[in-house]
């Protein structure tokens, strides 16, 4: 299982979201789908679903947070993936990168037109539908080797100029952890601050992710609509991760929690998240009373209802 998995809360739209990106992108498919009864939020369906051979989960529990391009998605085009001599490889890239640039706008809107851009010879930002944003760009095969899905933070408003540190406390929390291209505004580029971090990516354990800042006014900040779900191993695991992650107490529920840059993680484990995808109704109507009047998860907490 996949150490970090994005995490999106929709209203009522998780499934119908899900079948709608698994048909865009290759390598996709919807992998389980469960309902969790008498939340909160009253009963909320659960989709596991891979995009590109990415895990993602999302859930439909109200209509309490809204997704906005703090957090977003980057489709690298890679042409070296295609088949072909190079020009044909790069036309086959740019036809793929256009197809689901029709698709995403269905319903979306640009918020960066696609064409060409100083750092890319093709890339366009779109929201979609849905209001999950996605940038989908034309790499350069001369360039390292990145996956073809990245999630991307955005540090603006309050966390403006925090993407640096970020991307060092990060990677000191996770154990395996890799700092790869990091490119800094240069002066001119008002209103950002030059040496502040235009684009840089970072590896934790299995994920590559993308951090920036931005100093435009953009009227939002990260919320619960995405989360970063970690799956831990054991109980200790769960301890480290809440303790060297939560920094706001009063966000802590049922294993969500957030870090100081307000960022929302979900702190679990491969085995309850087996149980919940294997047990019986009532099992899991079990799992989930219990789950609910917790902060940080108990694992055996969580077994002993399980097993009633």
């Amino acid at each position: 299982m996949q150490k970090i998995i994005p995490h999106l809360w929709f209203d009522k739209q998780a499934l119908e979201a899900a079948d709608f990106y698994t048909s865009i992108f290759p390598q996709s498919k919807i992998t389980h789908t469960s309902r969790i009864r008498d939340t909160p939020s009253g009963d909320c369906d659960i989709v596991h679903f891979n995009l590109w051979n990415k895990e993602f989960m999302a859930i439909n529990a109200g209509p309490h947070f809204r997704f906005n391009p703090s957090m977003s998605f980057i489709i690298n085009y890679d042409p070296l993936s295609f088949k072909g001599n190079p020009e044909e490889q790069e036309i086959a890239a740019r036809e793929s990168l256009e197809k689901t640039w029709q698709h995403l706008m269905e319903g979306g809107k640009a918020l960066m037109p696609i064409g060409e851009y100083a750092f890319s010879r093709q890339y366009g930002w779109v929201q979609d539908q849905y209001g999950l944003s996605w940038q989908l760009m034309l790499t350069d095969p001369s360039g390292d080797p990145r996956p073809s899905m990245i999630p991307s933070l955005m540090f603006t408003g309050k966390t403006l100029g925090r993407a640096e540190e970020a991307i060092h406390f990060y990677s000191s929390v996770f154990r395996r952890s890799e700092e790869g291209v990091l490119i800094r505004y240069p002066e001119g580029m008002d209103p950002d601050k030059a040496g502040t971090v235009m684009f840089a990516d970072f590896k934790l354990e299995d994920t590559w992710l993308v951090a920036m800042d931005s100093a435009h006014q953009h009227g939002f900040e990260f919320n619960e609509s995405v989360s970063l779900m970690i799956n831990c191993e054991d109980q200790a695991e769960i301890d480290y991760y809440w303790s060297q992650l939560s920094a706001i107490p009063e966000s802590e529920q049922c294993g969500w929690l957030k870090d100081k840059f307000g960022l929302s993680w979900q702190v679990t484990s491969a085995e309850i998240e087996a149980l919940m995808k294997e047990g019986s109704s009532e099992q899991v109507d079990r799992i989930t009373r219990a789950f609910l009047k917790m902060k940080k998860l108990d694992i055996t907490a969580i077994k002993v209802a399980a097993a009633g």
